[in-house]
Formats: structure tokens, C-alpha cells, sequence
């Protein structure tokens, strides 16, 4: 029987015999206070019998204790799991597009490409970097995808600006001729006549440009995956 560091108060009878008057151990069991039921019903004095309902609602309060215990500790268990399994869950957008409501000062939704999952505390978060725009991709005529910036900028292969710019109309929105090739400028805003060996096709694609910063999205707030 567990019942170590038991504590326990006595008191004396009007014969002198010695008897318990609380016992306290908060790792006492049902089990436990059945068994010093038992004993101290053994030894109880005939004369002065204990009341043996008082008795009885003490261990019924002990039961409803131990029985909230056992469900705290099913709860605990219960949480864990859920935790496990939504962080599970989550991992499985990694790499993906989400958006989680908030509107952008475009008044677009915010849309992120998250990076990690993890778990805080039982609450699951992802880490994302937010898409700041689309940019439309364009090739030279070596069939080579042309870096610009956001201002249009054509840059080299060392990130330098050349000089020309592709005439843009939003960030990352390339502005097109009549056969749907890009407008390239030069320093002074002028067209630049493209030829066989300096020309521009609009690639059909794009990709996206992110912030530099990673944000933290409680997993529960994503609104949209794609």
C-alpha cells in the first residue's frame, strides 16, 4: 500500500486509548483509504463506535477527486495528441501558398509562402515569407530570363543596372506592344528599337517576389491554402 510520508494527528479516548483523528497524504489512493478504513474500524473502541456515514462521504469526496484527477490527466494526454496531430497537418503546407485573411494596402489579400511549422506551447504556427507581388518574367534573346528590379531596372548577371528599363505598370507588371513584347526604355524614358541581337520576349510566366522577413501565422488563422 502507498502510503508513504503519511501524516497523521492522534487523540486519547476517556479509557486512554489512542486513536486517529486526520490523516493527510496527497498521494493517499482510494485503495489506501479503504485499507485504513478497514484497520481503524478493527481498532475502533466498542464503546465509541466512529461515525461510519461521515466515513463514507469522505471517501466519496476522495473518489470524485481521484476521478478528476484521471480525467485532468485523460485531457493532458488528449492535448498532447491534438498538438501532434495538427503539427502533422501542418507540415503538409510547407512550401505551399496560404493567405489568412488580412488585407494588403492595395486592398488585395496577404498571401505567404510558408517556410517551417512549429509547435508552441500546444499551439502550432507556421513561418512564412509574404508574396509582395507577381512578377512577370521576361527573356533575352539568348532565350535567358532578364533580372529587374522593382522600378523596372534591367539588370546584369553581376546585379548591376545596365541602363534600359522594361516599362512597367505595376510592380512585377511588365507594359506590352501591340505583338506583346516588352517596352524597353533608356535612361531618358525613350523606346529602345529592339533588334536580332538585343530583343525581348515575354516569358508566359511568372514568380513571385517575397519580403525579406519571415512572419508567424497561428496555423487556426489560415484561411486558404494553394
Amino acid at each position: 500500500m502507498a502510503v508513504e510520508s503519511v501524516q497523521t494527528q492522534s487523540g486519547v479516548d476517556a479509557f486512554g486509548n489512542s486513536y486517529t483523528t486526520k490523516i493527510s497524504n496527497d498521494n493517499l489512493t482510494n485503495e489506501d483509504f479503504l485499507t485504513l478504513l478497514l484497520e481503524e474500524m478493527k481498532q475502533q473502541d466498542p464503546t465509541s463506535p466512529m461515525d461510519s456515514n461521515r466515513m463514507l462521504d469522505t471517501q466519496m469526496q476522495m473518489s470524485n477527486i481521484q476521478t478528476n484527477l484521471d480525467l485532468a490527466k485523460s485531457m493532458e494526454s488528449l492535448q498532447t495528441s491534438y498538438s501532434l496531430s495538427a503539427l502533422s497537418t501542418a507540415a503538409n503546407v510547407i512550401g505551399k501558398n496560404i493567405e489568412d485573411g488580412n488585407v494588403s494596402d492595395s486592398g488585395t489579400s496577404k498571401a505567404y509562402t510558408v517556410r517551417s511549422v512549429e509547435n508552441t506551447d500546444g499551439e502550432v504556427f507556421v513561418r512564412a515569407q509574404e508574396i509582395l507581388f507577381l512578377e512577370d518574367q521576361v527573356l533575352d534573346q539568348d532565350g535567358k530570363v532578364v533580372n529587374y528590379d522593382i522600378n523596372g531596372n534591367i539588370l546584369d548577371s553581376n546585379g548591376a543596372a545596365t541602363g534600359n528599363y522594361i516599362a512597367l505598370k505595376n510592380p512585377g507588371e511588365v507594359i506590352r506592344d501591340a505583338n506583346n513584347k516588352p517596352i524597353i526604355l533608356d535612361s531618358e524614358g525613350e523606346g529602345v528599337t529592339q533588334t536580332s541581337d538585343y530583343s525581348f520576349e515575354m516569358a508566359g510566366s511568372v514568380q513571385a517576389v517575397y519580403s525579406d522577413q519571415l512572419v508567424t501565422i497561428p496555423f487556426n488563422s489560415v484561411t486558404k491554402i494553394f
